[in-house]
């Protein structure tokens, strides 16, 4: 049969989904490529890369496009916006797409949805951007690299105009992502043998013997590795945990925030079968897809369940050998994954994830046995929920220490924006 998908219509209703009906960029773009996974590799490749692109650079594009119009951005019907927010990306960012195609195509698409009195404001935009795209110049780093202005003057408390300047740029480049995988199950040569038959480029990470980079992956589902289990996709910045954790034989390990699964995983492979994790999360649809990650990963040494994490379990009370708490956060570390992020997250949002997280804490800290180990950890870059949340920790708690803490800064440190605070709760007398 022949293929009769318009790869522009499919980008269109993709970024409606996400801007206009509120769905989360990675979830309405995987949900896109199962739906098309029979379509060429480079048209999948087309369809992410617009998408995503458009999507992290949305500030910059509408700042250049309310240069050509005499109305604010926000009047604009939601259809026009995204047929001129992809095309303005697409002239600005994809030169192996001509500027004429992108603009004949931009009024196929407003005259197929319904707009055909606008075809010509669409073609008039279009082509005013790409006869001036030279002359375009960006007022602040908020335009230049897409993030609000609050998110900028909050970096700005904390951090240099270099240091956001690099932060900012990390988000908008393109960059392979990381798997690890388990050397008791495959080893590296064959993974990257069996990679390499699937037609996947990957790349040795220094420092990490268990991890990958791979490049050139349009469709992760369909490959049989991956189906398979041999690898779980994880950021390197998220292996930290598990490897500060550093889990000795027979562990009892909780994972109080657990889904979808990664850092179990790692906990129970160093395990190396022996020990316990027991790993929650708040919703059956949450637990649901560590169950997923833990059978395809053939892991037997982990317990799941659905729990509330603002709730005390007193079952465990003093157990656990290895507490782990990588909390709900703003998620401002990883931009570059989830980059509708950044239009979502108000200041006031953050003063609640801050409680949040401090209530969680408060019961995780009642399930470390003396001598025990507490990692709290986010993927975020702020201070409030992290330094402080660690500094405010270990004025509330006396009977615990910090073993040490470190914030990763994305485009410094390899991988995501991250945070990991190592606590131990001392010992009793009679221990």
């Amino acid at each position: 049969m022949a293929n009769t998908v318009n790869n522009r219509e499919v980008i269109l209703d993709t970024m409606l989904l996400i801007t206009k009906e509120g769905k989360h960029s990675h979830i309405a773009l995987r949900g896109v490529l199962d739906k098309y996974q029979y379509l060429e590799k480079k048209e999948r490749a087309f369809i992410t890369r617009v998408v995503n692109g458009t999507l992290e650079r949305m500030i910059e594009l509408d700042y250049v496009i309310s240069l050509f119009i005499n109305l604010k951005i926000n009047k604009l019907k939601p259809v026009i916006r995204a047929i001129l927010e992809t095309g303005v990306f697409q002239i600005l960012y994809m030169d192996g797409i001509p500027d004429s195609a992108v603009c004949n195509e931009a009024v196929k698409l407003a005259n197929q949805r319904g707009f055909r009195n606008l075809k010509g404001f669409v073609n008039g935009v279009l082509r005013n951007v790409a006869r001036k795209k030279e002359e375009i110049s960006y007022p602040n780093l908020a335009v230049r690299y897409s993030l609000p202005e609050w998110i900028v003057k909050m970096w700005e408390e904390s951090y240099t105009e270099q240091e956001i300047e690099v932060m900012g740029a990390y988000f908008l480049a393109e960059k392979p992502f990381s798997i690890r995988f388990d050397p008791e199950r495959i080893q590296k040569e064959q993974l990257i043998k069996l990679l390499k038959e699937e037609e996947i480029e990957s790349e040795e990470i220094p420092g990490y013997s268990d991890a990958l980079y791979l490049k050139n992956i349009d469709y992760l589902g369909k490959l049989k590795s991956f189906q398979e289990g041999l690898f779980y996709v994880q950021d390197i910045s998220s292996m930290e945990v598990g490897r500060w954790a550093q889990p000795q034989n027979g562990d009892y390990c909780i994972d109080l925030c657990g889904a979808p699964g990664g850092k179990t995983i790692h906990l129970s492979q160093l395990l190396k079968g022996s020990g316990m994790v027991d790993c929650r999360d708040v919703s059956e649809y949450k637990v649901d897809l560590i169950r997923e990650n833990l059978k395809k990963s053939h892991i037997d040494n982990v317990k799941v369940k659905v729990f509330d994490a603002r709730l005390l379990d007193e079952d465990i009370i003093d157990k656990g050998d290895i507490v782990i708490a990588d909390l709900p956060c703003s998620g401002l570390g990883v931009l570059n994954r989830k980059p509708d992020i950044k239009y979502h997250l108000t200041e006031e949002g953050l003063v609640s994830l801050v409680e949040l997280q401090r209530e969680i804490l408060k019961n995780a800290r009642k399930y470390v046995k003396p001598g025990g180990k507490l990692i709290y950890s986010t993927c975020t870059v702020n201070k409030k929920e992290n330094e402080e949340n660690t500094s405010w920790f270990l004025e509330n708690n006396s009977d615990f220490k910090l073993i040490r803490e470190k914030q990763r800064i994305p485009g410094v440190d390899m991988g995501d924006g991250f945070y990991l605070a190592q606590f131990q709760k001392e010992k009793h007398d009679e221990d």
